[in-house]
């Protein structure tokens, strides 16, 4: 498989989880008998109704690094709000290493506009509406890494009302476009 290319492998029976192969990389050890290679593989799975994770598996064989790297991704799902079930609440910016992305929440009907590793992340989330953009490092692993941390500064108005000890009405107050502004 090229470098960088996304396959989508489908549901499995496992709470219909949806996993995307993001990247493959083919390394060689150089041993006394010539070169011994080996590959690793980063996996994005999720549910598409607000949960996913990553992971990574090395192996001698392409098939065993997926599946070990599907296996750790598994493990390490975590949830994330979604507005809506299709938006992310607020734009948002993360970071690690070089690479730096920043998230913003579009209108229905926008759809994902995100290259690489970043649109299998929120496929497998279950975004359909979303504006991102990837500046520096073009790594998929610290692009992933970059994603998961945006995603976990997002707060939802639940949480935000939780935090200051107040009803959800007062934090989120009078939408844009009332009738009843008052200067």
């Amino acid at each position: 498989m090229a470098r960088g290319e996304q396959t989508e492998r489908g549901a499995r029976g496992d709470g219909e989880l949806v996993d995307r192969l993001v990247h493959i990389n083919r390394v060689a050890k150089v041993v006394k008998g010539g070169r011994r290679f080996g590959f690793s593989a980063l996996v994005v799975v999720g549910d598409q109704k607000g949960r996913v994770g990553f992971g990574h598996g090395k192996a001698r064989e392409v098939p065993e690094a997926i599946r070990k790297a599907t296996e750790s991704a598994k493990r390490a799902m975590v949830r994330f709000p979604l507005r809506e079930g299709r938006t992310l609440h607020h734009d948002c910016a993360g970071h690690h290493g070089a690479g730096r992305v920043v998230l913003r929440a579009a209108e229905a009907g926008t759809g994902v506009i995100a290259g690489g590793p970043m649109r299998a992340v929120f496929d497998c989330l279950g975004v359909q509406d979303i504006v991102t953009k990837s500046v520096g490092s073009s790594n998929p692993y610290n692009m992933i890494r970059a994603t998961f941390d945006a995603l976990g500064r997002q707060m939802s108005p639940r949480m935000v009302a939780n935090r200051r000890s107040k009803k959800v009405t007062e934090v989120i107050g009078r939408r844009r476009g009332d009738a009843t502004d008052a200067n």
